[in-house]
């Protein structure tokens, strides 16, 4: 059966669809290709089929439709849903919403953090936990590892480090290395921004390249933990350029791995303004530059010394206690540390101690200093001790003061030593006090080394010398003297001076890194 019109329908049941003519009316456009319409014999089927057609069009179309309210509010309702109300299922929070939220919780985290005194103005910006809880959790570990309140104030970026995310692997990693754990609470005090850091992109090249600088797998966390600022350093900045100025004015490329173990503060110096400035200031004193290099070599630390806040001041302080400036270079050679000194104190009160005991005038403290520069360091108690010594082996105080004078170190020799030359020379060199007098160096010669197999030399010879003949040179020197008929009076010396030279003599094989580790306390 064929249907041209709607029109020609009689039937009832047609009717219906009749009535919808405006709906079909609109799609038009969308069915006008079909030229018929053909519909099945089952007349009861033909209506469903053809209101069932007009409402899915509806349904997907219009927002209203009359053919069934009760389905047309269902797809209604389905639609809105999708569209998205403030009841839908599949509503989201916006933006605002989104900020409102994240201002109270960090509100909430602040609450936490000035409530334990944590001041937390410096953490606007940072990404901060969501939860107060897990910004407890922080802090507790931090706390752990020994940290205060105010180690946290000092940094307070910390608290933006995750425990299991960076504090963790961190620490795991300098463990591993050998950094003992009793060091972490000071570690992360003088360097908080490791726990910043990533191991791998971060601070395993900064240890590929300390043990680059043939520093010894052991002695690598002794580096990091006396200046764990290092790993933050850029390889190809400050620490190749410090390591190749040293190298170039003479430090032995063999001795960097010992230099930097002692003192790696010299990564972070800058070559322009500390190093070089440094080196050529000596220089400028008289030391040459070989000499200086071999001074860094076995006391770094003194390239740390502030060149215009303690250095240059030193110096004049030196020169105003009647140094003589052609003998400054000597007394700073000897005792590079006495630049580093808050010396002019210093040397007021030694100068007082010594006026005091054995009645040293200016000129002759200048003397003292001169020969033995390290006696700014020398407690009074020790003085006071040597001084008594001397006076209990017979010696006048003018005779004390002579001795001191010519060779200070008297003061700070070992006592028991001393008391055994001092036997010996009384009981088995018979000589009168006043040859000690003249050579109070006596004391500082070995008895079983050098002073009694020369006194036995000099006896089955019966030779009569004086103790500085016998005594000052060296055994090559004292085996030549030996095989003379008479003694030579030019040769004869009364007294040790310090030789610039010994500094840049060919070196051993030793390494630095076994040199006495460096102090101030190297006297009494």
């Amino acid at each position: 059966m064929t249907i041209r019109s709607y029109a020609g329908i009689r039937k009832p049941g047609l009717l219906l669809v009749h009535s919808d003519v405006p709906v079909l009316t609109v799609l038009k456009t969308k069915v006008s290709s079909l030229s018929t319409l053909k519909v099945p014999g089952n007349h009861g089927r033909r209506v469903g089929l053809v209101t069932r057609f007009q409402y899915s069009v509806a349904d997907r179309t219009f927002a209203s439709s009359s053919v069934d309210s009760s389905r047309f509010k269902q797809g209604t309702a389905r639609l809105g849903r999708k569209q998205g109300g403030p009841s839908s299922l599949y509503s989201r929070p916006s933006l605002s919403e989104m900020k409102n939220e994240r201002m109270a919780n960090r509100a909430r985290v602040y609450e936490f953090l000035r409530g334990i005194g944590i001041i937390p103005d410096e953490l606007d910006g940072l990404e901060l936990p969501v939860t107060a809880e897990v910004m407890r959790e922080r802090v507790d570990f931090l706390r752990k590892l020994g940290l205060t309140i105010e180690d946290i104030n000092n940094y307070p970026l910390i608290l933006g480090c995750s425990v299991k995310k960076n504090m963790i692997p961190v620490l795991d990693y300098l463990g591993k290395l050998g950094v003992r754990k009793s060091t972490f609470t000071e570690f992360l005090r003088r360097y908080p921004q490791v726990l910043h850091a990533s191991v791998v992109v971060d601070l395993a090249p900064v240890v590929k390249y300390l043990q680059g600088m043939d520093i010894k797998p052991n002695d690598i966390p002794r580096v990091l933990e006396r200046y764990p600022e290092v790993l933050g350093f850029k390889l190809e900045g400050t620490m190749s350029t410090s390591v190749a100025y040293l190298v170039g004015i003479g430090v032995a490329r063999r001795e960097i791995g010992g230099v930097l173990t002692r003192y790696p503060d010299i990564l972070g110096m800058r070559v322009g303004r500390m190093i070089k400035p440094f080196v050529e200031y000596l220089e400028g004193l008289g030391i040459p530059r070989l000499a200086v290099a071999r001074l860094i070599e076995k006391r770094p630390h003194i390239l740390g010394f502030g060149l215009e806040e303690r250095v240059k001041p030193n110096v004049e302080s030196i020169l105003e206690f009647n140094v003589r400036e052609a003998l400054l270079p000597s007394v700073v050679a000897q005792y590079p540390e006495i630049i580093g000194l808050e010396l002019k104190p210093k040397l007021l009160s030694q100068q007082s101690l010594l006026n005091s005991v054995i009645d040293i005038g200016p000129e002759d403290f200048g003397r003292v200093l001169e020969k033995m520069p390290q006696v700014v360091s020398l407690s009074n108690a020790p003085v006071i001790k040597h001084v008594d010594f001397l006076k209990i082996c017979g010696f006048s105080l003018e005779q004390v003061r002579t001795m001191v004078v010519g060779c200070p170190q008297l003061l700070a020799l070992n006592l028991d030593i001393m008391k055994l030359n001092f036997d010996y020379y009384q009981m088995e060199m018979k000589r009168p006090l006043d040859d000690l007098v003249m050579f109070p160096a006596f004391f500082t010669y070995g008895l079983e080394s050098t002073i009694k197999p020369r006194h036995r030399v000099v006896a089955k010879k019966g030779l009569k010398c004086s103790l500085a003949w016998l005594l000052n040179c060296s055994d090559v020197k004292f085996d030549e003297r030996m095989t003379y008929d008479t003694i030579d009076m030019e040769e004869m010396e009364t007294e040790q001076s310090f030789n610039m030279n010994t500094l840049m003599e060919p070196r051993s094989d030793e390494s630095a890194s076994d040199y006495d580790e460096d102090s101030e306390d190297d006297y009494l």
